[in-house]
């Protein structure tokens, strides 16, 4: 069996091609519908926008993505997980990452049609507390809110 143990690291470009790779594979998996920007669109996005809004970490095995998060102190921008790294505790690794940076509230969109990813947020402490579709794929999302327990 392959080594599942990580280590979450900060976002260096030189893992753009694999994170961008992931994300999208996973977000294909998750929601059906393909990438609608371009690869390389993808990675500009990535290096020179995300970046400078949000903390981007990847978590690594054995020297390949197994996911990622963008994230600052009141909201989670992105969260992917490999399609083959899911269920060895690498989301709520990262998740447990933002919260603790967080200013004891987050919040986060997903779509409504990704249904493995609203129980994995349920899970863990996170309440829908609206409804839309402000994305680019204008599919249906919820927007789910964590706060901190006092």
């Amino acid at each position: 069996m392959e080594n599942k143990q990580f280590k979450i690291i900060p976002y260096i470009p030189e893992y753009a091609e694999q994170t961008v790779k992931m994300w999208r594979d996973s977000k294909l998996k998750a929601i059906g519908i393909r990438e609608i920007h371009s690869f390389e669109t993808h990675i500009y996005f990535l290096n020179n926008i995300l970046m400078k809004e949000f903390i981007v970490e990847l978590a690594i095995v054995n020297e390949k993505v197994a996911g990622m998060i963008a994230y600052h102190q009141s909201e989670i921008s992105q969260l992917y997980v490999h399609n083959h790294f899911q269920q060895f505790g690498i989301g709520k690794t990262l998740l447990q990452r933002a919260k603790g940076t967080s200013t004891g509230r987050l919040i986060l969109r997903t779509f409504e049609v990704n249904k493995k990813a609203q129980r994995f947020y349920e899970k863990n402490g996170f309440t829908v507390i609206g409804r839309g579709h402000e994305n680019e794929e204008n599919l249906p999302d919820l927007l789910y809110e964590w706060k901190a327990k006092a």
